[in-house]
C-alpha cells in the first residue's frame, strides 16, 4: 500500500489517533488492527478537511456567517448554514488529496480483484464518540457509492456536513469552537447486506451485563439503526451462549442497492424475499451464537460493554463488523419514597398529567395575567387556553377548577412534561394566592406546604430531557410490530424528546405554532398584507420538528382551532364569528374549503409546501381533522392538490377519524387516503354524547374511551381501512391513559400508537408485552 499524507488505512491506526481520524475511524482502525473482519478501506485525515478550508481561504467567509447568529431564530440557521455547505461542496478538492484519494481506492479496487467498486462514505468528527462530547450521527453517512466521481463529491458533502443546522446549533449550545472541530471521511468496501443489525454486549433494557441483545433484519442495517423497520430481536445468555428469548418482527421492508445509479433504495420484503421471510426468523441460530461470539471477544477488547453494527455478506456470507462503541445508557433507576409524611390535603382533583412539584401559588384570571408567572410558580386557573401555554412552560405545576383527561391543560401538560391536576372544583378559591403548596399529580391531590421533595429528576416530571448522549435508545427498546409515534404541539420541545424511541411524529398539532410563532389570525395577516409573515413562521415550526427527527415521518395535523380559540388570536375578533357550540361547529375541513378561510387554508398548504420543497424535509405529511363527508374531503383535496400537495408515494394524506360518519363510511373513505388516524377524543364525545371537557361527567365515569360502543367503532374502521390496504394510526389520550386499551387496540390489528412523550418508552414495553402475547396463544393453539 502506498505511503500517504491524507490518508490513513484502517491498520495505521487506532484509538491514539482520534484526532486525525475521529472516533469511528479510530474504532475501526482498532478493530482491524485485532484481526476483527472489518471491511477494507481508509480514512481522509482531519487534516485534508483543515487544508481544504484553508486553500479556498473559506474560513473568513464562514466566521462571517456564523457571526452574531441566533441560533434559536431556525429560519436564518438554515440560510446560512445552506449557504456553508455551499461553499464547500461547489469547490474543486485539491489536487494534492485528490491525487491520494484516487490512488487509494484503487488500491480497494486492486487488492479485492473487483470491477464495481460499492463504497460506504461516513462522517467521522475529531469529538465523536467521546464522552465529553457526543457528535455521532449529526454528520452524514452515503451509501452504496460507486465511481470515483461519485465518491469526490460525496467526500465534499460529508465535509460539508459539519456545517448542518443541527450541528451548528450542538456546538454552540456545548460552547465548541466551531473551528476546533474538525471531519475525516471514511471510505469503506460496502457490505452487500442480506442481513445486518445491532448487537449489544449487555442487555440495555435490563441493564443485565450477563445477556447478549441482537437487533436483526434484512438488507442493510440503515433500516434498523434508522427506525425504519422493526428487527427481530434475540436474548443470549453471555456464558452459555444460550438463546434465552426471541421476539420475531413482521419485518416488512428493507433498504437495498439501487439497480441503476448511486444509493440506496427501500422496497417491500415480500417483492424480494417473498413473504416467508417477512414473518420468519432473520438469523439462524447458529448465526445468532457466531455473531455472539464476536461480540464477548469485541467487550473484552475494549474492557466495555459495547454497541455494535454488523452485517452479513450476501454473497460470501461472511460476518462483517461496521463499528463498534460503548453503550453509554446502562444505568441505575431509583423510586420515590414518599412514606412518613405529614400530609394536608387542599384540593383533589383528576390526574392529567402525572408526577410531583412544590412551589408558589399563581392565580391567573384571564391572560393579561400570565406575566404574572414566575418559573417555578403553580399556576392555576379555572381553565388553560392557547394563550396560556408561555406560562406553562414557567410553571412547575397546573391545576385547574375545570376540566378532564382530555382537556387543554391535560394535552398540553403532558406534553411540556409538567405535574397537572384538572377538575379540582374550588382549587381558585382554596388555593389562595402566593400559598406553598405541593401538587402531587400523580394521586390528584394539592397538599399544604412544601411537604414532598420534588427537587430530584425522578420525582419531578419536569426535567431536561434526554441527553445527547442516548441518541442510540431507540436501539435499545423493545421491538414491536405495531409502530409506536409520539405526539407533540410545541416544536421547541422536540429536542428534549427527540432520543425517546418512537417511530415518528404520529400527530403534530399546528395550533402552538398558530399561537406561539405566527401570533395571529391567518385572514388577518391577509388582509394586512402579511401572508409571508405566515407562511415562513409555520414553516419554520414544522421544519423544527421535521429535522430532528428526520427520516421519521411527521404527521402534520393543520389547524383545528374552533372559533372561539380562533378569535383568541391577534384579529380574530374582526374575522370569527360567535357559534353556541363550537365544539362540533365550524372547525376543520369545513373550515378550509368555506370562502371565509380557504385563503387562509391556502397559507398552511404553502407553508406545507416550502418545508418540503425548499428544505428538503420529505417526510413530513398532512392529516386533515374533523372530517365529515366524503364531498367535503375531495374538494380540500383539490384545493391541496392545486397548492402543489397532491398524494404520491412520498407525501401521504391522512384523516381524522373523530366523527361517527367516517366509520359508518369508512370503505368510501379509504378510497380516497393513505391512511387515518382515531381522534379517540372526539369520538368518544360524539359517540356517548358526553362533553369531553365536563369535569363533572369526567368524574362520574360517562367519558371513556373504552366503551363499548367506542372500541367497537374503531374495530369497525381497522377492518375497512385494512381491506383496502390503508393504515390506521391513533392520536387521541386513551393509550397514553389506559393500558388496558392499548392492549384492545393491538389485538385488533391497528397500525400505530401516537401518545404522550412521557409514555413513549412505557408504551413501546407494554405493545412488545401484548404482541408476545398474541404470538404465544397462537402456538398454544397450534
Amino acid at each position: 500500500m502506498g505511503v500517504y499524507k491524507y490518508i490513513k488505512w484502517f491498520k495505521e491506526v487506532d484509538k491514539k489517533d482520534l484526532s486525525i481520524v475521529g472516533g469511528k475511524g479510530a474504532n475501526l482502525g482498532e478493530l482491524t488492527r485485532n484481526g476483527i473482519n472489518v471491511p477494507p478501506g481508509f480514512c481522509i485525515t482531519s487534516d485534508a478537511y483543515s487544508y481544504f478550508i484553508e486553500y479556498y481561504n473559506l474560513k473568513p467567509k464562514i466566521e462571517d456567517l456564523i457571526r452574531n447568529l441566533d441560533i434559536e431564530d431556525s429560519s436564518e440557521l438554515y440560510k446560512r448554514s445552506s449557504k456553508i455547505r455551499g461553499y464547500i461542496e461547489n469547490y474543486d478538492i485539491p489536487e494534492s488529496i485528490k491525487i491520494e484519494i484516487v490512488d487509494a481506492y484503487n488500491e480497494i479496487i486492486d487488492k479485492l480483484n473487483i470491477k464495481d467498486l460499492y463504497v460506504a462514505i461516513r462522517s467521522s468528527a475529531t469529538a465523536e464518540d467521546l464522552p465529553e462530547a457526543s457528535f455521532a450521527g449529526q454528520q452524514d453517512t452515503y451509501l452504496e457509492i460507486k465511481s470515483i466521481e461519485e465518491v469526490l463529491k460525496h467526500i465534499k458533502k460529508c465535509w460539508a456536513s459539519l456545517w448542518t443546522a443541527r450541528a451548528i446549533y450542538y456546538r454552540e449550545k456545548q460552547g465548541f469552537n466551531h473551528f476546533e472541530v474538525s471531519l475525516s471521511v471514511i471510505v469503506q468496501k460496502m457490505v452487500n447486506s442480506i442481513k445486518s443489525g445491532v448487537l449489544f454486549t449487555a442487555n440495555p433494557v435490563t441493564n443485565d451485563i450477563n445477556e447478549i441483545m441482537i437487533n436483526a433484519s434484512w438488507g442493510l442495517g440503515e433500516a434498523v439503526v434508522s427506525g425504519l423497520v422493526t428487527p427481530d430481536e434475540y436474548i443470549i445468555d453471555k456464558k452459555t451462549l444460550q438463546i434465552k428469548d426471541k421476539n420475531i418482527a413482521e419485518k416488512n421492508v428493507m433498504i437495498v442497492r439501487r439497480d441503476n445509479g448511486v444509493g440506496t433504495i427501500e422496497i417491500a420484503v415480500k417483492d424480494i424475499l417473498g413473504y416467508d421471510k417477512v414473518i420468519s426468523q432473520c438469523l439462524s441460530d447458529d448465526e445468532i451464537k457466531m455473531l455472539s461470539k464476536q461480540g464477548i471477544l469485541i467487550e473484552k477488547l475494549y474492557n466495555s460493554p459495547q454497541d455494535i453494527e454488523w452485517a452479513i455478506d450476501n454473497d460470501t456470507k461472511k460476518l462483517y463488523i461496521l463499528q463498534a462503541r460503548p453503550i453509554t445508557t446502562l444505568k441505575e433507576s431509583k423510586d420515590m419514597d414518599d412514606a412518613n409524611i405529614n400530609l394536608n390535603v387542599l384540593v383533589r382533583g383528576l390526574s392529567a398529567s402525572p408526577g410531583i412539584s412544590s412551589g408558589k401559588v399563581v392565580n391567573i384570571d384571564d391572560i393579561n395575567e400570565i406575566p404574572r408567572v414566575k418559573e417555578g410558580d403553580i399556576l392555576v386557573t379555572v381553565m388553560t387556553n392557547p394563550d396560556m401555554v408561555p406560562a406553562m412552560r414557567k410553571a412547575a405545576a397546573v391545576v385547574t377548577d375545570e376540566g378532564g383527561r382530555t382537556c387543554h391543560a391535560a394535552i398540553v401538560s403532558r406534553e411540556l412534561g409538567i405535574p397537572c391536576i384538572v377538575g379540582a372544583k374550588k382549587a381558585t378559591e382554596i388555593l389562595k394566592e402566593g400559598m406553598v403548596v405541593t401538587v402531587d399529580a400523580t394521586r390528584g391531590v394539592v397538599y399544604e406546604g412544601k411537604v414532598l421533595d420534588a427537587d430530584d429528576k425522578s420525582k419531578n416530571k419536569k426535567t431536561e430531557g434526554i441527553s445527547l448522549s442516548e441518541e442510540i435508545l431507540y436501539k435499545l427498546a423493545p421491538i414491536t410490530g405495531t409502530k409506536i409515534y409520539m405526539n407533540l404541539g410545541e416544536p421547541s420541545i422536540i429536542s428534549k424528546y427527540k432520543n425517546l424511541p418512537f417511530d415518528g411524529i404520529g400527530l403534530m398539532r399546528t395550533e402552538f405554532i398558530f399561537t406561539n410563532l405566527v401570533g395571529a389570525h391567518p385572514m388577518y395577516l391577509l388582509k394586512k398584507g402579511m401572508e409571508s409573515h405566515f407562511i415562513e413562521k409555520m414553516a419554520e415550526g414544522i421544519t423544527l420538528v421535521a429535522q430532528e427527527v428526520y427520516p421519521k415521518p411527521i404527521v402534520v395535523r393543520l389547524s383545528d382551532f374552533r372559533t372561539n380559540e380562533f378569535r383568541g388570536l391577534k384579529g380574530g375578533e374582526e374575522v370569527e364569528p360567535i357559534e353556541n357550540n363550537p365544539m362540533i361547529g365550524w372547525r376543520g375541513v369545513s373550515r378550509y374549503i368555506s370562502s371565509e378561510y380557504e385563503k387562509g387554508f391556502r397559507l398552511e398548504c404553502k407553508a406545507l409546501r416550502k418545508v418540503r420543497e425548499e428544505y428538503g424535509l420529505i417526510n413530513v405529511w398532512a392529516m386533515l381533522p374533523f372530517v365529515r363527508t366524503t364531498w367535503e374531503l375531495e374538494k380540500v383535496m383539490g384545493i391541496m392538490a392545486s397548492e402543489g400537495l397532491e398524494r404520491t408515494n412520498n407525501f401521504k394524506i391522512w384523516i381524522m377519524a373523530e366523527v361517527p360518519s367516517v366509520i359508518f363510511e369508512a370503505e368510501e373513505f379509504a378510497k380516497l387516503v393513505d391512511g387515518f388516524s382515531i381522534g379517540s377524543n372526539d369520538l368518544t364525545q360524539l359517540i356517548l354524547g358526553a362533553d369531553r371537557d365536563s369535569g363533572i361527567l369526567n368524574s362520574m365515569g360517562y367519558f371513556d374511551e373504552r366503551n363499548p360502543a367506542v372500541k367497537k367503532a374503531i374495530k369497525i374502521l381497522i377492518e375497512a381501512a385494512h381491506k383496502y390496504g390503508k393504515t390506521v394510526s391513533i392520536c387521541g389520550q386513551a393509550p397514553s391513559l389506559y393500558p388496558e386499551f392499548t392492549e384492545f387496540l393491538v389485538n385488533e390489528g391497528i397500525d400505530s400508537i401516537s401518545v404522550n412523550p412521557d409514555v413513549v418508552d412505557y408504551t413501546r414495553r407494554l405493545v412488545a408485552h401484548v404482541e408476545q402475547k398474541i404470538i404465544l396463544n397462537k402456538i398454544r393453539k397450534l
